[in-house]
């Protein structure tokens, strides 16, 4: 049976509402936006590994990512100004819905050994990350992924919220939950 977060949100409002004991259906928290993001490392200095990093993550997203660029050089790490670190997408809307829909339904029951979502993973504002090893879950990328790995985080940023709130939603939204 195929989750859909959207259908599921507006059919546990009220549920959700008693739950955390909120008078105005507005104070609840909500998903607001979704970010992906890749940090490069070494393979910042392999260009044909970069665009394959970019294609992958535009196929991920439905998007094309932006390019993060360090503020300042650090030598230590033989980083130079304005040298491209990382990626990122930002999804809103029904984009970010369906991203949310494949994560849920697709790419976390394909991780290895997944037992579900920790609550270590929730910031103070109840913002959530999830961080992925590598790209072997999701479907899109077809099966030649094994031979270019990279890992990425993806964050989902929760509105009126703290941790306990978050929780609370992602259960209800039907996210798979490790209990304690």
């Amino acid at each position: 049976m195929l989750i859909n977060v959207s259908k599921r949100y507006g059919e546990n409002l009220q549920t959700l509402k008693t739950d955390l004991g909120v008078d105005n259906i507005l104070a609840l928290p909500r998903i607001t936006k979704v970010s992906v993001n890749v940090g490069l490392g070494q393979n910042r200095l392999n260009k044909d590994m970069v665009s394959y990093i970019e294609d992958s993550l535009g196929k991920i997203t439905g998007q094309k990512p932006v390019l993060t660029k360090a503020k300042k050089a650090i030598a230590g790490f033989k980083i130079r100004q304005n040298d491209v670190v990382g990626m990122r997408v930002t999804l809103r809307g029904e984009k970010m819905n369906d991203f949310l829909n494949r994560i849920l339904n697709i790419s976390l029951p394909r991780l290895r050994d997944f037992r579900g979502i920790d609550d270590k993973g929730f910031d103070k504002q109840g913002n959530l990350t999830i961080g992925f090893k590598d790209q072997v879950p999701f479907a899109e990328l077809g099966h030649d992924v094994l031979d270019k790995p990279f890992g990425l985080s993806v964050t989902i940023s929760i509105k009126n919220s703290n941790p306990d709130k978050s929780l609370a939603l992602i259960k209800t939204l039907g996210f798979p939950v490790k209990i304690k």
